[in-house]
Order: C-alpha cells, then sequence, then structure tokens
C-alpha cells in the first residue's frame, strides 16, 4: 500500500515537471527581454547583472536612452529586475520598457512600453526608484532599489525593438491615461 501511494506521487511530481516548460514558454521574464532589446549579453538573475557588468560593460548611475536599469534583488522581488531606458525626461524622471512587471488583465509576463519611473532617493542618485503599475494606474506604492544603468557600449544605443508592442500601447495608451483603455484594448 506505500509502495503505491509513493509510485503515484512520483507518477504526480513527473507529470508537473514535464508541465512546467510548457507553461514558462507563454511567460516572458524581463532578463531576455532587456538582453534583446539592449545587447547586453549578460544572463543570470536580474539581480546578478550588475555585478556580471563589470569589466565587461561600463556602469554607472546616470540614466542614458539604452542603458539597463538593474534593481537589486529584495525580499518582494528576489530575483532583481532589469529593464531598458528608452527616455531620459529630466533628472528624476525616465521612461523605460521591461517585462514581468505589472500583471496585465490578470497576466505576468507582458511587454510595457514607455513606463515612468520617477527618482525617489534622497541624493537624486536613482538608487531608490518607484516604478508605473498598471494595476492601480499609477507608480506603484514601493520604492525599489537600483544598483544602477549599464551601458551597453558606453553610450547611448540606438533604439533596439526584438519584441512586438502589445495592442495597447498601439492606441495611443500612456501612462495615467487609465486602466479603461488599456482594459478596452485588450478586450479585442
Amino acid at each position: 500500500m506505500l509502495h503505491r501511494r509513493f509510485l503515484g506521487a512520483v507518477a504526480l511530481c513527473t507529470s508537473l515537471i514535464a508541465s512546467v516548460p510548457a507553461i514558462a514558454a507563454d511567460y516572458l521574464q524581463c532578463v531576455p527581454f532587456a538582453r534583446a532589446e539592449s545587447g547586453v549579453e549578460i544572463r543570470g538573475n536580474a539581480k546578478t547583472w550588475w555585478s556580471q557588468a563589470a569589466g565587461s560593460y561600463d556602469r554607472g548611475h546616470e540614466p542614458r536612452k539604452g542603458a539597463v536599469m538593474a534593481f537589486a534583488g529584495t525580499r518582494g522581488m528576489p530575483s532583481g529586475h532589469v529593464a531598458v531606458v528608452k527616455k531620459v525626461v529630466s533628472d528624476r524622471e525616465i521612461l523605460i520598457d521591461h517585462a514581468n512587471w505589472s500583471p496585465i488583465n490578470g497576466r505576468r509576463g507582458q511587454i510595457e512600453r514607455n513606463v515612468r519611473v520617477i527618482d525617489v532617493s534622497d541624493a537624486g542618485d536613482w538608487s531608490m526608484v518607484r516604478v508605473w503599475y498598471a494595476p492601480i494606474g499609477d507608480l506603484g506604492l514601493r520604492a525599489n532599489p537600483v544598483q544602477g544603468f549599464i551601458y551597453a557600449d558606453g553610450a547611448a544605443q540606438p533604439e533596439r525593438k526584438a519584441f512586438d508592442t502589445p495592442v495597447w500601447t498601439q492606441n495611443d495608451w500612456k501612462p495615467g491615461n487609465g486602466l479603461d483603455i488599456v482594459a478596452a484594448s485588450l478586450g479585442g
């Protein structure tokens, strides 16, 4: 009897493990997105990008178009996060492109473009930021630690788009326009 239960548990675990790659294939992570969009060839968890970039890429604390913004790992975000700077709006505001930040229409792994990020660090050094979060239609409530910016060639990079822009961004949606526009464009 115990032997049958053990074999049943093994069979169940094997079937669950076999289904993981299929699930993961439909779920875009921030790392492959940032690598494809920026040309920065680093692999592994986002929280390791900053240290891996040392010696291979220029790094700094100034946002530049095309740079990878490397977020530190935290309790709420243990693997860290990476995003690509799209535009420097001011000395305390940028727009980024990234994947797997906001669940949109109940789904994670989405691409978001032209996302607002505000430097909220006391020193104005981009060490802490708040990022637009679609479910609340505003900047996220928590501040996120940033390790810095990784520059692909030490200078701003030309715009690259390795992934298609989602339909909702093609309907004149911009951060702050309201979730009703996002929801309407996702429905059709």
